[in-house]
């Protein structure tokens, strides 16, 4: 038993795949249903009414075993042929006629029998089974009709087209799209209710009208093939779709429907080339689905070509005619019959007749000619096959129209189907092409971005950053908001992941727009926008996957002062040259270059900024940087960070930057310094970073570092330090944690400069009185995770003292003195809670006591002198680590 849901969608089904079968394929199944008809009668005839009827032809022979009576009585010998026979004497009267004719001698079994036997030999096997050959023969031509419409690789993608076509016609997008495209072919003029050619798109926007309702021209009409069934339940007006309608009949049609709603009832007001009314939220997201789902079939469809292959049927034809058309001579209404069975019958030859064969002949002749003028049709279709190109669509009509003219043209299946839509109505393919048009799709992006980021919502999600400047961060949208160039007191614009980021000429609005950052985006300039940008920009931050997709505008930002590369900008061939040469030529002004990426060479390219480049930065992602030649042709630089770079040595090309003031070689695995001593004629080195290296102890060279102010050597394996070190007398930041330090030696008291000595993560079992005695700028001391059994005396000397770290240590008592450092009062102290109870409680409440001046004495105290390397509290440390952590 069938549901009558299921047998509603199986004539839905049907009817909706009437649009794509043209008039030559609907006339080719009524000739099928025709030779259906006529099979099915012919079979019919054969099962009830075929027979033969046979009659012996040879009269010489007299049968010899015959039996001279029969169930009827006797029955006389027949007389010699050479002796007329002799005329009976009249009989007296009887009831009965006596039977005339020529005598045979057989009785009626005999006679069932050869009729039989003839049936089988004597008659065609084409006379016998035509009728079953044509029932055959028509449902093989009606399989191969209607074959790609229920196999299943092509069914399912055929209900897939029809579905999406019916979205297309139905989604309130495609006539905003036609209309708008109108308006523009008619160079931007506003129509009147009276214009005819212009489609109103007051149809779309106002409100239900009944059913019955005629279709117009611009929104589609009501065809019953894309409506589904359960519309009519609804109250919503029923969507546009194609029109069924012939196409003479469209205007007068059109203007019908126009003549039964008032112009008066029409919400939408045209503003210019503009218009007030706009999509509503759920009709833009459906629209952006659509075309997410038309991109997606037609990648899948222009890929295959089995829906073009499964519709050719003129082999087949040929194939039927070209057997059928011999046989049909072969159905005759005598034939002689020649059996085996003289011993049975005492004749050798029979001359039989065939009951159905004029009828036969005559169906046979209706049948071929049906099949004849179904190769007719198969022949036009060929000829529509090769002179059409199936496999290929082109929107050439609407190109010449001016109403969509960047659709691009389709192939395979997916042209094939078109094709075939085209003989059933040729809108259908316009409004297809709306979801097919990459304009339409950007200015349905556009609208949707109007709508949902506004300038009030952009101003709200505005920050500030660490120095203060507005900023904005937007992340993983489609496209940038035009009212993002609205914002003038923007500083800092960080945009991520957006994959059309272009940025037009009403970027000049932004005029306080000094720092971009582009995190895999793909950002493209109108050269307005880019004079604006030469004149403003200062600070760009790229972050991308290859060194291809740095956007070639880059590299002409006149202004730009600091640029950050993040990505792959090496390559396989040794050189890394992923980023076009000679192109930073016109960066005259830039001063900061930084480069994330997994570089081979130091690019030499870098020579054309050695006028105005003062700041490298090299983060290498533990890629071994080979070739450090570069650095020699930029001369001029004052900091220079050569950081993940597997460096094993000092480079030698270090010599040639004279003017260098910031040398940082962290994390990377070197293992000796004794190159250090040709750095004695870098006169203005004053901050030496070598920490979390494998450095096994520190040359005596060291110390004609004379004007180094930081050294940095912390998370190596030093087990001691020379002498020569503690002739530095302007160092003011020493340190070296996380190493394997067992003393330190009396001499530090030397750096009467000394204002932070970090000695955590040692060997340390006590530490030098002279530390505390002449170390009197000391601002920070960290001796955590060490041995410290006690602390020298002196420690009240040290009144710059603002912050002691002493955890993790054997202390078991702290001195009475720590209550004359005025700079540990409040959090300056960090020890364990124990030690800190041990203490006098004038002594606890005064390291205890919370003070506002005692933290801002702390944050200035603790701040270094040189302005190269800022200090960072304890919360942006953390913050750091935290941010260091996801990442």
């Amino acid at each position: 038993m069938f549901s009558l849901s299921e047998l509603a969608s199986l004539s839905e089904r049907q009817g909706s795949s009437k649009l794509l079968k043209p008039w030559w394929e609907v006339f080719m199944e009524y000739l099928v249903v025709l030779m259906l008809m006529v099979s099915v009668l012919s079979g019919t005839l054969l099962l009830s009414r075929d027979r033969v009827v046979c009659l012996p032809l040879d009269l010489t022979t007299t049968p010899t075993n015959q039996n001279t009576s029969s169930s009827s009585g006797a029955v006389p010998q027949p007389h010699p042929p050479n002796r007329p026979p002799t005329k009976p004497s009249p009989l007296p009267a009887s009831p009965w006629t006596p039977a005339r004719g020529r005598r045979t001698h057989l009785d009626y079994q005999q006679y069932v029998y050869i009729s039989q036997v003839c049936y089988h030999e004597a008659l065609p096997w084409y006379s016998r089974f035509f009728p079953y050959v044509a029932l055959l023969q028509s449902l093989v031509l009606l399989a191969s009709g209607c074959f790609w419409f229920h196999f299943p690789l092509t069914s399912a993608r055929i209900e897939h087209f029809l579905t999406i076509l019916a979205k297309c016609c139905e989604s309130p997008w495609t006539s905003r799209a036609l209309s708008h495209a109108a308006r523009q072919e008619e160079g931007g003029e506003e129509t009147g209710p009276q214009d005819l050619q212009t489609p109103p798109p007051t149809l779309l926007f106002s409100p239900p009208v009944p059913r019955n309702r005629q279709s117009s021209l611009d929104s589609g009409t009501d065809s019953p093939l894309l409506v589904r069934s359960d519309s009519t339940s609804t109250a919503a007006p029923p969507s546009p779709c194609p029109s069924t309608l012939s196409r003479t009949s469209s205007l007068s049609t059109m203007s019908l429907s126009r003549a039964h709603v008032p112009a008066s009832k029409s919400p939408v007001v045209l503003d210019g080339s503009r218009r007030v009314a706009s999509l509503d939220r759920s009709d833009g997201e459906q629209a952006r689905a659509l075309f997410e789902r038309v991109r997606r079939f037609r990648s899948h469809c222009e890929n295959s070509e089995v829906i073009y292959k499964t519709a050719f049927k003129v082999l087949l034809v040929v194939l039927i005619v070209g057997y059928t058309t011999p046989l049909m001579s072969s159905i005759s209404f005598t034939h002689t019959c020649l059996p085996q069975a003289h011993a049975l019958t005492g004749y050798s030859a029979f001359e039989c007749t065939h009951a159905l064969a004029s009828v036969l002949h005559k169906l046979l002749l209706a049948y071929v000619s049906l099949v004849g003028l179904f190769g007719l049709l198969s022949i036009y279709t060929l000829s529509w096959i090769l002179h059409s190109s199936l496999r290929q669509y082109s929107f050439n009509k609407l190109r010449e129209l001016g109403s969509m003219r960047d659709v691009p043209d389709l192939c395979n299946d997916l042209a094939f189907l078109l094709h075939m839509a085209d003989q059933y109505d040729p809108l259908l393919a316009q409004r297809l092409s709306v979801f097919l048009s990459p304009v339409s799709e950007t200015r349905l992006l556009e609208e949707s971005l109007e709508r949902r980021w506004g300038a009030e919502r952009l101003r709200s999600m505005t920050t500030v950053d660490p120095e203060g400047r507005p900023l904005l961060q937007l992340v993983a949208l489609p496209r940038l908001p035009p009212a993002l160039f609205t914002l003038s007191q923007l500083v800092v614009l960080k945009l991520e992941l957006i994959s059309d980021a272009k940025l037009p000429a009403q970027v000049a609005n932004m005029t306080s727009l000094r720092e971009l950052h582009l995190y895999h985006c793909t950002a493209a300039m109108q050269p307005g926008a880019l004079v604006v940008l030469q004149e403003r920009l200062e600070a760009l931050h790229l972050t991308f996957t290859q060194a291809a997709e740095i956007p070639g505008w880059v590299y002409s930002l006149r202004g730009l002062q600091e640029l950050h590369l993040s990505g792959r900008l090496g390559c396989e061939g040794g050189v890394g040259r992923g980023w076009a040469l000679g192109s930073l030529r016109q960066l005259r002004h830039l001063r900061v270059l930084v480069l994330r990426g997994m570089l081979q060479r130091v690019p030499g390219e870098l020579g054309e900024l050695a006028g105005s480049l003062v700041r490298l930065e090299i983060h290498n992602e533990g890629s071994r940087l080979l070739v450090l030649t570069g650095l020699r042709r930029v001369a001029g630089l004052t900091e220079l960070q050569l950081q993940d770079c597997h460096l094993e040595r000092l480079p030698s090309a270090l010599l040639a930057l004279t003017s260098l003031r910031t040398l940082d070689l962290q994390h990377n695995s070197l293992r000796t310094l004794e190159e250090l001593l040709g750095l004695a004629h870098l006169r203005r080195l004053s901050c030496l970073r070598l920490a979390h290296n494998r450095v096994l102890a520190l040359p005596a060279s060291v110390g004609v570092l004379r004007a180094l102010e930081l050294l940095d050597l912390g998370y190596n394996q030093l087990q001691s330090l020379p002498p020569a070190l503690f002739t530095l007398h302007h160092i003011r930041r020493l340190l070296l944690a996380g190493n394997l330090l067992d003393e330190l030696s009396t001499e530090v008291g030397a750096l009467t400069f000394l204002t932070e000595l970090d000695l955590s993560g040692n060997r340390l079992e006590s530490l030098p009185p002279e530390l505390f005695s002449r170390c009197l700028e000391l601002r920070s001391l960290n001796v955590s995770h060490n041995s410290l059994g006690s602390l020298p005396p002196g420690l009240s000397n040290l009144s710059h003292l603002s912050r002691l770290d002493l955890r993790n240590n054997s202390l078991e008592e702290l001195p009475m003195e720590l209550g004359c450092c005025s700079g540990l009062h409040g959090e300056g102290l960090l020890v364990e809670d124990w030690l800190l109870h041990a203490l006098p409680r004038h002594v606890k409440e005064f390291l205890t006591q919370p003070g506002s001046h005692t933290g801002k004495s702390l944050e200035s105290h603790s701040r270094p002198d040189s302005d190269s390397f800022p200090y960072f509290s304890a919360t942006q440390w953390s913050f750091s680590s935290a941010l260091e952590s996801r990442i």
